[in-house]
């Protein structure tokens, strides 16, 4: 997602923000945050384009998106920011806290893997698609049945995951 975004609007940068705590995923962690900021740091370790940032590991609480948005904002306030983000979640943004304030401090990056993506009145929206075939839900769920999928993971990544048995059932 992140590359097709970058090459689709030409982005300088995209920095992959893990969160601290999933306000949609309270009481579930399949993997810890240091554990996700670390495979974030091996999968990316030789992308130019690609910035980790812990901001919200940094943060105490669930991790709220518009307030990385206006975290963002501040530290870069010339900056065009983007938000990007699958379909699904598009199409769940409405429910999400505060999503006027998040859409006063980004435009989005909606991927889809060949659906429709609607618009949506006072939100600046670019919609991509992409080919690729897998969600991260799906390969969690793949992992957690003991398949490694090593095609859809970086290598460090999965090594990583299997030496640490992250995500098994």
């Amino acid at each position: 997602m992140a590359e097709a975004a970058l090459k689709s609007l030409g982005l300088d940068q995209v920095r992959f923000i893990p969160c601290r705590i999933s306000p949609h995923k309270q009481g579930s962690a399949p993997a810890s945050a240091e554990d996700r900021l670390a495979m974030l740091r091996l999968a990316m370790a030789d992308v130019r384009w690609a910035v980790i940032d812990d901001l919200e590991l940094r943060r105490d609480g669930p991790s709220f998106s518009y307030e990385t948005a206006e975290a963002m904002r501040a530290q870069f306030p010339d900056a065009k920011l983007y938000w990007i983000m699958g379909g699904d979640q598009w199409e769940a943004l409405p429910r999400w806290k505060h999503p006027e304030r998040l859409a006063r401090c980004v435009e989005f990056i909606v991927v889809s893997r060949g659906g429709n993506i609607p618009s949506r009145d006072h939100f600046t929206m670019h919609p991509i698609t992409t080919e690729h075939p897998a969600s991260a839900t799906e390969i969690r769920r793949a992992l957690a049945g003991g398949d490694a999928k090593d095609g859809w993971l970086h290598p460090d990544v999965a090594a990583y995951i299997r030496t640490r048995r992250l995500y098994a059932a």
